[in-house]
């Protein structure tokens, strides 16, 4: 698992510019999948047909976004620093001082300008400084519209811990990567199609027409939730090395009780440590995809991770495993 959280981590990719991960993802899924297609929007979807009967076999799609928050360039300015806004949901505290990287591979760091006061950050209050000492100069390397991120990393901690980013939601993504692993020779009677959908963090906007194009019986969506095991965190059951989060509601989605059933009782069958999430904010493709088309039976496992959109989101990989082992359980419910 960690091994290809690391690789998928390494390789960034903000909202809308998915071409760089969405290319490792079909490198690592593909010998795992009977077909793999990239629609219209860029979703990446793949896809292991099941042995049952057209008439009996269900479709189950299995989704988790494969993009990231990050910053776009808006404007050089005549010293040669760089005027960025935010795509998605950044904390520009956290990000404050932190070193950033272009989808061009140009390194800078990004700052506020001098004298502003964490109280008053804003987007238009920041620059990312490349070292150029002109306009000129910094035109040569990065332009209107480029994309950067904040250095992509994963470290190991104690145990099964680990730190980095962007966890959220690359470990989703490596969750659909050991599960198609731990599938590929097992028979199955339905189709599974594993979908990594962009711009989540912008609205949840892949999500939808690839559940429209699939039209899925069932649906699991994988990705990162608060925690309430941190010193000072507003009281919450999940915590890091508790298990798969079964989601039971945010503040976007009221998971399919049938696919909760499903869950909390696959996971006691096989004795698979679980915990319950409900979260007061936020939201994740599930909403999108409980209503597409004509509606799906919806729901989702989460991966508690603390400091989530910060360089340093910290999860248990013990968790993402028994993601991976309550999904086949799911699958295999049904």
């Amino acid at each position: 698992m960690y091994n290809t959280l690391k690789a998928l981590c390494l390789t960034p990719s903000v909202s809308g510019r998915e071409e760089a991960i969405r290319e490792k993802i079909k490198e690592m899924i593909s010998p795992l999948t009977d077909e793999c297609y990239t629609d219209n929007l860029g979703n990446l979807i793949a896809v292991k047909h099941g042995s049952g009967s057209n008439d009996t076999k269900k479709k189950i799609m299995l989704c988790a976004h494969m993009d990231e928050i990050g910053f776009i360039v808006t404007y050089i300015e005549e010293k040669g620093f760089i005027r960025v806004s935010t795509v998605g949901g950044i904390n520009l505290v956290a990000s404050s001082c932190s070193q950033v990287v272009s989808e061009r591979g140009v390194k800078g760091a990004l700052v506020p300008e001098s004298g502003v006061k964490a109280a008053d950050f804003s987007a238009d209050k920041f620059v990312i400084d490349i070292g150029a000492k002109s306009r000129k100069e910094a035109e040569r390397r990065v332009k209107i519209g480029d994309f950067f991120v904040v250095a992509p990393s994963l470290t190991r901690l104690c145990g099964s811990r680990v730190c980095g980013r962007p966890i959220d939601d690359r470990i989703g993504c490596a969750v659909m990567i050991r599960l198609a692993e731990a599938m590929k020779d097992k028979p199955c009677s339905h189709d599974i199609y594993y979908a990594f959908s962009v711009q989540e963090e912008v609205g949840c906007r892949g999500a939808k027409p690839a559940a429209f194009g699939i039209s899925p019986d069932y649906a699991l969506v994988y990705d990162v939730t608060g925690t309430g095991d941190t010193l000072g965190a507003k009281p919450m059951e999940c915590a890091i090395g508790g298990g798969a989060a079964i989601k039971i509601k945010d503040s976007s989605v009221i998971c399919h009780t049938e696919v909760v059933d499903r869950l909390r009782s696959a996971a006691e069958k096989n004795k698979i440590p679980y915990q319950l999430e409900i979260l007061t904010y936020g939201g994740t493709d599930t909403s999108a995809i409980q209503m597409s088309g004509f509606g799906c039976r919806a729901g989702a496992l989460s991966i508690p991770t603390r400091y989530i959109h910060s360089s340093v989101e910290t999860a248990d990989l013990a968790d993402a495993e028994a993601c991976v082992a309550l999904s086949e359980a799911f699958i295999r419910s049904i």
